[in-house]
């Protein structure tokens, strides 16, 4: 049996460089705007985690629901998985179902994570899988994948794109990311996407505004990343956590409101940046989707759907897709 590697990942980009031009190009748009993957420091990971706990967020069970119950029929198939590639592996828990349905079968497995501490955790989570050798990708997940599906392992290659982390693309952005993901895969390797489905407003509100406020520390934890790894002089209380529901879009805005006139440095980005009062920084979108819609995105990359299951109280989909040729 190999033995359990270590957590310590492969750099693939220079995180400090990318996040400062990222930075002061976000804040010069208007609307101002922060890529939301800077959500995911250690600290913004940990909140993540509590967020996932929290009985409003219904997404991380109702995935884990669906894993359990259908873990034998994602991982069964002609031939077999050779290599798992994760992107975005969270904590490693959802990885460590379909694990389980290998009946201890030697498999690569490949976590891409932007986050260090992403990627610890999964480590730490999954060495309990000892016929599993496990490759971490600090990186994005871009980068990852291609590093990840060019490293040669025999049999069909399984990427899971889990949490509903698709949504936090644009539907343009989206469907080059499958195709992406498509152009990578061989004939044979599977895709699993986990995407969340129109619901309610009041729930969609409730899931990304709760009442305790974990969401909004996640949140304005971004202006705080800012100030200890940019040298940023953000004020936290001088900021307001805001969801908005966009129904024609049918997205979920995530932003930072200015509660009064002010200047900002970025001294680590080289930007100072005013804000009027009201004034709101853009830090993510979430889309939600119907199921026929996530079949037709899948189509739309050139993947065939296999199999379709569905979390009927949450309305929550996993779908998993096949490149055929």
């Amino acid at each position: 049996m190999p033995e359990s590697p270590s957590p310590t990942a492969t750099l693939d980009v220079d995180p400090t460089i990318e996040f400062a031009q990222d930075v002061a190009d976000g804040l010069a748009r208007s609307p101002k705007q922060l890529p939301a993957k800077y959500l995911y420091d250690a600290l913004g990971s940990r909140l993540f985690e509590a967020i996932c706990e929290l009985p409003w967020y219904t997404i991380t069970r109702s995935e884990h629901a669906l894993l359990a119950a259908h873990a034998d029929a994602i991982m069964s198939g002609d031939g077999s998985c050779g290599a798992i590639v994760e992107l975005g592996c969270g904590s490693g828990t959802k990885l460590s179902v379909l694990l389980s349905a290998t009946d201890g079968r030697a498999t690569d497995v490949h976590l891409v994570d932007v986050s260090a501490a992403a990627l610890a955790q999964s480590a730490q989570t999954l060495a309990r899988h000892r016929r599993a050798t496990l490759f971490p990708h600090r990186s994005t997940y871009e980068a990852g994948l291609r590093k990840a599906l060019r490293s040669g392992a025999p049999g069909r290659a399984l990427v899971l794109l889990l949490g509903s982390n698709i949504g936090n693309l644009s539907p343009e952005e989206a469907d080059r990311f499958l195709q992406e993901i498509r152009g990578q895969c061989r004939p044979g390797d599977r895709l699993l996407l986990g995407a969340d489905l129109v619901k309610p407003e009041p729930a969609l509100l409730l899931a990304y505004d709760d009442p305790v406020g974990v969401t909004a520390a996640f949140n304005k934890n971004l202006l705080a990343r800012l100030n200890r790894e940019l040298d940023a002089d953000f004020d936290l209380d001088l900021f307001e956590h805001r969801v908005l529901w966009n129904a024609p879009a049918a997205r979920i805005e995530v932003h930072l409101e200015s509660l009064a006139e002010q200047l900002v440095c970025v001294r680590g980005a080289g930007c100072c940046v005013t804000f009027d009062a009201g004034e709101r920084i853009w830090t993510e979108s979430v889309h939600k989707y119907d199921p026929d819609g996530i079949v037709a995105m899948g189509a739309r990359a050139g993947f065939a759907r296999r199999s379709q299951w569905i979390e009927p109280e949450s309305r929550f989909a996993l779908t998993l897709f096949e490149r055929e040729s």
